[in-house]
């Protein structure tokens, strides 16, 4: 699903163009076949055939780090889908390849694109909320049976904590700072297959903040990105929010991008009330691509390097470890 979001924004984006598809179905050829482009069994036929400037790595999750490898041996640029790779050794070998190449990696945390998110992100720098002391994340939504069709989507790796929470909690990063330590809890206790189902996370981070995420992929709930910030029409959109931060001067609630302050003294004694600052609705994946097309002629540094993903998976590996041993998990020690 996420490969043919990709090749709809590849094709939407004025400064790429789509020249192939690369996928060992008979599905992956059809797709091909009804764009129009190329198709190629594996990324070796691919780099064999020399007509790409980059590539968009989507596909599953175990095989991130063994396919990004390829583009950098091959020295093409990619995208890496998120988590950018499940094992944090591989991570770092690939990385090393890339900076020793000096090819640029790019991690597919596409959220960081939405104007929203950057709108964000200035609010929170601009010190209109003062010194962030607390921050609450949901990620709760439930996914339909049919979807665990697919046996990797059972297996370690692939539960809700590497395919959803990985992007929250880049991003937490982007907005509060380094995550430096975490203590967690999981359960899969409704399906019972092998990956979590449902986990609730203490964070810490180097500023000082503290932070709570929950998430579930078993709950009938709106409160997840996908459901509140309007940025997938495959989701129904609501009107709730799923990221709270607090500040010292003034709160922010995630998507709707209220932004709470008191109308007096700063104090509970007076009037609070929300302001909605303007933002644009482009399509964050379409601005991912274009940037991307930017960073291949070497006219941009990535926004969301690959660097900056693997220190998502940092956190994930770390809430994980916490998970199984019960014990609070520094980031530092990983």
């Amino acid at each position: 699903m996420i490969g043919r979001r990709h090749a709809e924004a590849v094709q939407l984006s004025p400064a790429a163009t789509l020249c192939a598809i690369v996928d060992p179905t008979d599905e992956g050829k059809a797709f091909a076949s009804s764009l129009g482009v190329r198709w190629h069994p594996d990324l070796a036929a691919l780099f064999a055939a020399g007509e790409v400037d980059g590539v968009v790595l989507a596909v599953p999750n175990t095989v991130h780090g063994v396919t990004a490898m390829q583009c950098v041996e091959a020295g093409i640029p990619a995208i890496v889908e998120k988590p950018f790779t499940t094992d944090l050794v591989e991570g770092r070998r690939v990385l090393a390849a890339a900076k020793a190449a000096g090819l640029p990696l790019l991690t597919g945390h596409h959220r960081r694109y939405n104007p929203l998110i950057r709108k964000a992100v200035e609010i929170v720098r601009s010190g209109k909320l003062g010194h962030i002391t607390t921050v609450q994340a949901q990620t709760c939504f439930l996914k339909p049976d049919h979807y665990f069709d697919v046996d990797w989507r059972r297996k370690a790796g692939a539960g809700p904590v590497y395919l959803n929470l990985i992007h929250d909690i880049d991003l937490l990063n982007a907005l509060c700072g380094p995550i430096t330590s975490v203590h967690a809890m999981e359960s899969n206790a409704v399906r019972g297959n092998e990956v979590e189902e449902t986990a609730v996370v203490l964070l810490k981070f180097e500023s000082g903040v503290l932070g709570t995420v929950n998430v579930s992929d078993t709950a009938s709930a709106p409160w997840s990105w996908e459901l509140t910030a309007r940025e997938n029409a495959h989701y129904p959109a609501t009107s709730e929010n799923c990221y709270w931060l607090g500040g010292t001067k003034g709160s922010l609630a995630l998507p709707n991008l209220a932004v709470w302050t008191h109308d007096g003294p700063n104090g509970w004694w007076s009037p609070i009330s929300a302001s909605k600052p303007i933002f644009e609705f482009d399509d964050p994946l379409v601005l991912q691509v274009s940037h991307f097309s930017e960073v291949i002629a070497g006219t941009a540094e990535p926004v969301v390097s690959g660097a900056d993903g693997l220190a998502a998976v940092e956190v994930i590996t770390a809430i994980k470890r916490s998970a199984a041993t019960g014990k609070t998990v520094e980031i530092a020690n990983l």
